[in-house]
C-alpha cells in the first residue's frame, strides 16, 4: 500500500523539474512507508522525459516514480485529471513542478490531514508578480461565482491540495469532461483546510497562463458551476420590454394631448440597434452554455496518453483511457 502520491503535472518545464524533483523525492525518502511521485507530461516540447528518467537512478529506495506522456497539450485539469486516475496513495498531494510550492508547506498539510481534514488546500496568501488588472478580474470572478449557498469556491485556493483517498475517489467519479478543478474540489465537499503560504519566486521558466487562457478556464468555471449568466437574460429580457411598452405609453400619450410628432428616423434606429445587439448578448451567453453542453455528449476522453513507464519498469505506449480501471500497483 502506497501512503503518499505527489502529483506533479508539467508543460514546458523541463528545467525547473529537474531541480525540483529531487527535493521532493529527498523530501519523500525520509518520511516512512511507500510513496510515489506520477509526473504527467502535458505534451511539453522540452527534455521532461529526459529530465525525469535522469531521477530514476537516485531515487530512494521505498520511492517510485511514474511517468505519464500525453499526446498532445490537453490542458492543466486534463493533466490533473489523468494524475489523479494514476495515483495509489491513501493520501494524493498535487503539487507544481516549477518550485512554487514548497515541500515544507506540503509537510503542514500532511499535519492538518492527520488532525482529521479530509483535504487541505494552500492558499497563496500574496502574489507580488501579478498585476492591478489581473487581481481585479480575478476578485471579480470569484464574487460572481459564489452563487451557491450549499458550496463556496474559494479565492486564491488552486491545485496545491492534499486529499484523502475517498475524496479522490469522489472527483474521479464526476463523469464531466469539462472540468474545472477548483469547482469540483468545492462541489465533491469533505472537511476542508485552507493553509495560507507564501510561494518563492520562479527560479526557472515562466507561467505559462496568460489573460487568454485564463479567460478560457473562466468561461468553463461559469458555464459548469453557474446559472447566473441565463438568469440575467431573462432579467433583461423583462427590463427591455418594460422599457418598451413604458416608451411607447409615453409616445401614445404624448401625440394625444399634446399632438407632437412621433420622433421618426434616429428612434427607430437607435431603438433596432440597442434590441439587435441585446439580442446577439443574450445568443452568446446561450451559445456558450449549448457549446458546453455538445463537448459533453459527444463523450470524448478527457486525454489520450501516448505511453508511460514507472521505476523499474518497462516503457507502456499506449496508455489507458481515463475511464478505464486504475492500474496495477506498483512493486
Amino acid at each position: 500500500m502506497i501512503a503518499l502520491s505527489v502529483i506533479l503535472p508539467v508543460y514546458n518545464d523541463a528545467q525547473a523539474l529537474a531541480a525540483f524533483l529531487p527535493v521532493l523525492c529527498e523530501w519523500l525518502g525520509q518520511r516512512p512507508g511507500r510513496q510515489e511521485v506520477v509526473v504527467v507530461n502535458d505534451g511539453s516540447r522540452d527534455a521532461v522525459d529526459a529530465a525525469c528518467r535522469a531521477q530514476q537512478a537516485r531515487l530512494p529506495a521505498h520511492v517510485a516514480l511514474r511517468f505519464i506522456a500525453f499526446s498532445r497539450n490537453f490542458g492543466k485539469e486534463a493533466a490533473l485529471s489523468a494524475g489523479l486516475a494514476a495515483a495509489q496513495g491513501d493520501w494524493v498531494a498535487m503539487m507544481d513542478a516549477d518550485g512554487q510550492h514548497p515541500v515544507p508547506v506540503l509537510a503542514q498539510m500532511l499535519q492538518l490531514g492527520e488532525g482529521g481534514a479530509d483535504m487541505v488546500a494552500a492558499i497563496q496568501a500574496e502574489r507580488p508578480h501579478e498585476g492591478g488588472l489581473m487581481r481585479l478580474l480575478k476578485r471579480g470572478f470569484y464574487r460572481f461565482m459564489q452563487d451557491n449557498a450549499r458550496y463556496e469556491i474559494r479565492p486564491s485556493a488552486g491545485d496545491f491540495r492534499l486529499m484523502r483517498r475517498k475524496v479522490v475517489n469522489a472527483l474521479l467519479a464526476l463523469p464531466e469532461r469539462q472540468r474545472f478543478m477548483k469547482g469540483l474540489y468545492a462541489w465533491v465537499g469533505f472537511n476542508t483546510v485552507y493553509l495560507p503560504f507564501a510561494a518563492p519566486p520562479r527560479a526557472q521558466g515562466r507561467s505559462k497562463f496568460n489573460y487568454a487562457s485564463l479567460m478560457e478556464l473562466a468561461l468553463v468555471g461559469i458555464t459548469s458551476f453557474s446559472q447566473k449568466p441565463l438568469r440575467w437574460i431573462s432579467r433583461t429580457g423583462l427590463l427591455v420590454s418594460l422599457a418598451s411598452m413604458l416608451y411607447g405609453l409615453f409616445i401614445v400619450a404624448d401625440t394625444l394631448l399634446f399632438g407632437r410628432d412621433v420622433p421618426g428616423w434616429a428612434t427607430v434606429v437607435a431603438g433596432i440597434m440597442f434590441s439587435a445587439g441585446v439580442q446577439l448578448i443574450c445568443l452568446g451567453v446561450m451559445g456558450e452554455y449549448v457549446g458546453r453542453i455538445y463537448e459533453e455528449v459527444k463523450q470524448r476522453p478527457i486525454y489520450v496518453i501516448d505511453y508511460e513507464w514507472q521505476s523499474g519498469g518497462p516503457d507502456n505506449a499506449p496508455g489507458r483511457a481515463p475511464d478505464a480501471p486504475p492500474p496495477e500497483p506498483l512493486p
